[in-house]
């Protein structure tokens, strides 16, 4: 009887096994080289249809080692929730023509349960495309690749991963729903034109709970259609800082509803905590934003509500029509870098509503003097504020 339990017990073990190993899918095995040169595309993108169609759950190990790879597409729908598992460093070709008319390099689509984790990289190589990315000088980006695009995903999750030196955006989030965001790593220069290291559009539910970013435009930005947003524990730095916005460009936009930005870092950027919209645009809503305990080391414009955004100098005259409500800031403090610490301008067509300002203790050691604070259509609820921070300039409509 003795014999028999243990035979019965090995092969069920045995089994068990075998249905892991089936449900492993190591790129390795589909061909990959890992060597750094060889463009091991093909082999990831073929490990990835073969677990997506699994009828369990299943994972893709991308080991160690560095491998080139051109497009990479993670194309769902799925049977069964799949893991990627990237160990090691995936790099894109320098050579933006090799990604020619694609929006990203690596994508993400229409998964559900989807996991995306390991430690591993994704390096963009993007000094290149910078030197040709003429935005700055004419407001047209060239159309080059998103590091990691991430569309229509559910249920999801990326833990530990790196984005490296993107030649646009680091991720672009566009209508996802419950997509939580952990101990992500964004490296880039400052000089990196474009290169937002998070950015949220047509979304809910998004969940960034610790992030490094450094890089040469928004650290966190998000557009239209993001709805119930947290932002916390987040370093930011280099970078433009934390921002809603720009909203208010295209028609059509659809309201951002419920943002939280809570104990961040922010270190050496153009800005702090910052929402813009376009003058002239059309109606839209950004409501319910909320920004506390925020440190600001040496930030210019800790505090920024620009409803007369345009960076590029061609923009009609006419006001925002964006709807600014329910906005506060609370517990903010470190130091500015400039001797303007807090500015809200909004619009004179829409006033903003509901602005409260409390426990804000930002200081600036230049020689014209102490921080000071400007405002224009709006009447804030300040509290715990020193006066030359509370709109104590008040600009004509």
């Amino acid at each position: 009887m003795g014999s028999k339990f243990i035979e019965v017990a090995t092969l069920l073990m045995l089994a068990l096994v075998t249905k892991t190993q089936a449900v492993s899918f190591d790129v390795k095995r589909y061909g990959a080289k890992a060597n750094g040169n060889t463009d091991d595309a093909t082999a990831i993108n073929n490990a990835w249809k073969d677990a997506c169609a699994a009828t369990d759950p299943s994972t893709v190990v991308i080991g160690e080692g560095t491998y080139m790879a051109g497009s990479l597409t993670f194309q769902g729908p799925c049977k069964n929730p799949v893991t990627v598992q990237v160990k090691g460093t995936i790099k894109a070709p320098k050579d933006t023509a090799k990604l020619k008319g694609q929006d990203g390099w690596v994508v993400f689509q229409n998964v559900k349960g989807l996991t995306v984790n390991g430690g591993g990289s994704f390096d963009g190589q993007g000094s290149v495309a910078w030197s040709i990315n003429d935005c700055a000088k004419t407001g047209q980006c060239n159309a080059l690749p998103i590091n990691l695009r991430l569309t229509g995903l559910a249920n999801s999750k990326f833990q530990d991963v790196t984005s490296i030196d993107s030649k646009l955006f680091h991720m672009n989030i566009i209508n996802c729903n419950n997509l939580t965001l952990q101990h992500i790593t964004i490296n880039a220069p400052d000089h990196s034109l474009n290169t937002d290291g998070i950015h949220i559009g047509r979304s809910k539910g998004v969940n960034i709970t610790g992030a490094d970013i450094k890089t040469g435009d928004d650290c966190v930005s998000l557009g239209d259609g993001a709805q119930q947003i947290n932002v916390e524990n987040v370093k930011c730095g280099p970078g433009h800082g934390i921002s809603v916005g720009s909203l208010g460009k295209y028609q059509n936009e659809e309201p951002v509803i419920g943002v939280t930005v809570r104990n961040c870092t922010i270190t050496n950027t153009m800005n702090g905590v910052r929402i813009k919209t376009w003058p002239g645009s059309p109606n839209g809503i950004a409501s319910n934003l909320h920004f506390e305990d925020i440190v600001m080391n040496n930030v210019s414009t800790p505090i920024l509500v620009d409803q007369t955004y345009c960076p590029y100098g061609q923009c009609e005259e006419a006001p925002s029509k964006i709807k600014i409500s329910d906005i506060s800031f609370k517990n903010i403090r470190g130091t500015s870098a400039t001797q303007l610490a807090v500015r809200i301008i909004c619009s004179k067509g829409i006033p903003c509503k509901n602005v409260a300002i409390s426990d804000v203790h930002l200081t600036y050691n230049g020689k014209e003097g102490p921080a000071t604070s400007e405002c224009a259509n709006v009447q804030p609820t300040v509290t715990g504020v020193p006066a030359s921070l509370a709109c104590a300039k008040s600009l004509p409509s």
